[in-house]
């Protein structure tokens, strides 16, 4: 089942009288439960798409259809749910609030939802139990390592149980081996059936995604299985 249709899709900005095309007519389906990689280097578009497909921005031109649903026709509140509910985020920098503890941390964002506390508390567990850290629980960011610090990002992000999984280069801040078990923890929720995007600028990362797209100056300039 298609998820993700975006057709022609422009996005520009302008620098004084310079207007500068950060994707230009982009054309792409994702389906339900794909594993895809968008590759590129720095300033490719990789990173502006992803804040369009995550419901971040608008595109300046062009159609963006998400479950078949036009996302420019969305209200906003319509557009807050889906990015809170439908779609979890992973940055590369983690984002976690220094001052929280790891189940505080992945709990945060379910306040937002108007979970009861003892759900909040039940999911939390459950997702950080999911990435390997029932032993972290109560520990800050500041007490652990890179790589644990993005697999409690990673809690947070599946903790809601949202059916998409959007992240932006979730590796680059990691030594090889810490990057390659958030691959596997990703993989892992692909194969249950979560459709994972990942943005990224390692071939070797993007070469473990089922479907590979590179994008250059930000248009489509390859798309691989």
């Amino acid at each position: 089942m298609e998820l993700i249709r975006i057709e022609g899709i422009e996005k520009r900005y302008w620098n004084g009288e310079e207007e500068i095309r950060a994707l230009d007519d982009l054309n792409l389906n994702i389906k339900e439960g794909e594993f895809v990689a968008i590759v590129g280097p720095s300033g490719s578009g990789k990173s502006t798409l992803m804040n369009l497909l995550g419901c971040l921005d608008l595109p300046t031109a062009g159609e963006y259809y998400l479950n078949g649903e036009n996302v420019a026709k969305m209200s906003e509140d319509r557009l807050s749910r889906i990015r809170n509910t439908e779609i979890g985020f992973v940055f590369q920098g983690y984002n976690l609030i220094p001052t929280l503890d790891a189940m505080e941390n992945v709990e945060l964002p379910l306040v937002y939802r108007g979970l009861r506390k003892t759900e909040r508390r039940e999911l939390s567990r459950e997702a950080l139990t999911r990435v390997g850290l029932e032993n972290r629980l109560f520990h800050r960011p500041g007490q652990m390592s890179g790589g644990q610090q993005q697999r409690v990002a990673i809690a947070r992000a599946i903790a809601a149980r949202p059916p998409v999984i959007l992240a932006d280069e979730p590796t680059g801040n990691l030594d090889s081996q810490s990057g390659q078990e958030v691959m596997e923890i990703l993989k892992s929720l692909n194969g249950e059936g979560r459709t994972v995007i990942l943005i990224t600028h390692d071939d070797r990362i993007a070469a473990q995604a089922h479907r590979k797209i590179r994008i250059q100056d930000g248009k489509i300039i390859e798309i691989s299985s």
